[in-house]
């Protein structure tokens, strides 16, 4: 089979809801055309193994997707569309076939790469597993229950998208990306008459006071394998009072944060202003390879595979290397997605790049396991 037809497959079967159905195809296709032990967890995960020896690599992805656009869903079924696509640049032009359809970039087929790269292996030199995690657009929480279940590698390459970033059409294997705290600042006063200002405490006043701290925050900054990763944090909603002519009791901001490896904005300075509390909401890790080696290795393997030249590139996004970097694997990550791409109504990914990811997989294989 190839990496075209098993995309189709897998993007028509519904996973925004229930990902039942799309994590029992990849078990059967798995149990159908590899000898691995494979199991298919209470969670939702799909984990396979093959192979032994001292060091473990995984090819990561998950089979979870967004709520589709009205336009991808034909009676129950998400639509699945090949279309051409003509490309103009230096005077030249460039046809290029895509394939449409909720989950096509993020990413099953990615995933459909990595399952056909997983089938056709034999390492030589350590073990091999292949992992579609569940509820990966819901927090990496298949990712999180798979690791407080004892799941555990040395390296992985995790198939979220990674082409486009150095140099259009480029697919280049990304060493670092951010992690995403959300967390909110409650500001808490005291209500009165609008016109008694003085018998209140006004929370939108001690609120703003915090957001004032949050902006002359420094962003966190930080170096993975030579690349400068910076942060960022942001208030990006404000909340507060109740009518026009009432003093407000309570206001809540919500702060957004991209985080570095190993760093994180001082946020609870806002709690030394009166009534004011901070709560962290959703902290989504971020990633950075410690491996040199390993990540030249697979930087290796993605320039076999392609004509263009990949370099090794930091992405803005978390993804769930986040969680299996943070329980000590290290990983990179290398995908078809192309920057905004995911998520969209129209969302594809081009199917000579689809075809270079199970190269890339294969090569990244043989680097590292023999």
């Amino acid at each position: 089979m190839d990496v075209v037809s098993l995309t189709e497959e897998l993007v028509a079967i519904p996973s925004h809801d229930d990902e039942t159905a799309a994590g029992d195809f990849v078990t059967t296709w798995l149990r159908d055309h590899t000898d691995a032990a494979v199991t298919h967890d209470d969670h939702g995960n799909v984990i396979a193994r093959k192979g032994s020896g001292e060091r473990s690599l995984a090819l990561v992805g998950h089979h979870d997707v967004v709520p589709p656009d009205e336009s991808q869903v034909d009676g129950g079924e998400y639509v699945v569309e090949h279309r051409e696509t003509t490309e103009r640049a230096n005077g030249s032009e460039t046809t290029r076939e895509r394939l449409h359809g909720r989950g096509t970039a993020d990413m099953k087929g990615s995933l459909a790469a990595a399952m056909l790269a997983f089938a056709d292996a034999e390492p030589t030199d350590g073990e091999l597993v292949f992992a579609s995690f569940a509820g990966e657009e819901q927090g990496g929480v298949g990712c999180q229950a798979a690791i407080e279940d004892g799941f555990e590698v040395d390296y992985a390459v995790v198939g979220e998208g990674s082409t486009g970033y150095s140099a259009p059409g480029v697919t280049d294997v990304a060493v670092a990306h951010k992690g995403r705290r959300g967390s909110t600042v409650v500001a808490e006063g005291e209500a009165a008459h609008a016109s008694e200002v003085e018998a209140g405490e006004n929370a939108i006043y001690r609120a703003t006071d915090a957001v004032d701290i949050v902006r002359d925050l420094d962003f966190p900054t930080t170096e993975v394998l030579g690349h400068e990763l910076r942060g960022s944090v942001a208030v990006t909603e404000i909340d507060g009072g109740s009518a026009w002519n009432v003093v407000p009791e309570r206001c809540e901001a919500t702060v957004d944060e991209r985080t570095v490896p190993g760093e994180r904005a001082p946020l609870s300075r806002v709690e030394t202003i009166d009534g004011v509390t901070w709560r962290v909401d959703q902290d989504l890790p971020p990633m950075a390879c410690g491996d040199a080696d390993f990540a030249d290795a697979v930087l290796e393997a993605a320039a076999r595979a392609q004509d263009g030249t990949p370099a090794h590139v930091v992405k803005p996004h978390a993804t769930d290397a986040g969680w299996l970097g943070a329980a000590g694997t290290d990983c990179v990550v290398v995908g078809a997605a192309e920057p905004g791409e995911a998520h969209t109504a129209d969302e594809s990914a081009d199917i000579e790049v689809l075809e270079r990811c199970r190269r890339i997989y294969d090569g990244a294989v043989t680097e590292w396991l023999g």
